[in-house]
């Protein structure tokens, strides 16, 4: 979104949905995701979360500044990450990842729905909308919320620290090399911010990010493939 605005190549109703579904994510989406973390872990025997206050949708309780703002103006963000004591967990390691997984997972979810609420107005509203400001600013809205989602999915499962890719790792990883893992975490999450400061992250992400856009639009589509059909 920074880069259509300081290179000229944007116009406003694209840059307000842009602007428009960042907000909604942030503060709807993010909390979602750090509520299942905590929601995953408390199930899993760890109440930190719990007695945090954390197990909620208010945005209050997860938001973080720094990572609205980067969510804003170059599509990676975070929020406070939800704590989660390893210690307290039925079966840690692979507990851990699961906790983990919760996250991504929580972002796919809100993807799909995403698409099929574009698809359910695509189905509702008559094409003969498709040239208004209106209809053109609702698509636009969509396309960014679901994209979004999905880039937040694939990053998130990245396995570097601080991300929720190098927890899932770790399940499958032997124990000396994930001990191994969590004693390098401080180096390894440098290799992080030299791929986003170089931008070689979206490089990395570009195949990754195609292939669960796919799968989300397919899940999304199985539901109105009639209404489609019968519309070619």
């Amino acid at each position: 979104m920074l880069y259509q605005i300081l290179s000229g190549n944007f116009n406003i109703v694209s840059v307000l949905m842009g602007i428009l579904a960042t907000t909604i994510i942030i503060m709807v989406i993010l909390p979602f995701h750090e509520l299942a973390h905590g929601f995953v872990a408390y199930k899993l025997g760890d109440d930190t979360a719990k007695r945090q206050g954390r197990l909620t949708f208010n945005p209050l309780a997860h938001i973080n500044y720094m990572g609205a703002v980067c969510l804003l103006l170059v599509g990676f963000g975070w929020a406070e990450p939800v704590p989660v004591n390893y210690y307290r967990l039925k079966n840690p390691k692979r507990d851990m990842a699961l906790v983990a997984l919760a996250g991504p997972v929580a972002n796919i979810i809100a993807a799909v729905v995403g698409e099929m609420l574009v698809n359910l107005f695509l189905v509702i509203v008559p094409l003969s909308n498709a040239d208004t400001v209106w209809y053109s600013a609702v698509v636009v809205f969509f396309y960014y919320y679901v994209q979004v989602n999905v880039n937040l999915a694939v990053f998130n499962l990245i396995p570097l620290p601080p991300l929720d890719g190098s927890k899932i790792l770790g399940a499958f990883l032997p124990e000396k090399a994930y001990q191994a893992l969590l004693m390098n975490e401080r180096n390894l999450s440098m290799i992080l911010m030299i791929l986003l400061v170089t931008n070689v992250i979206d490089k990395i992400m570009d195949v990754p990010c195609e292939l669960l856009m796919s799968f989300v639009e397919l899940l999304a589509w199985l539901p109105f493939m009639p209404f489609f059909g019968s519309l070619g």
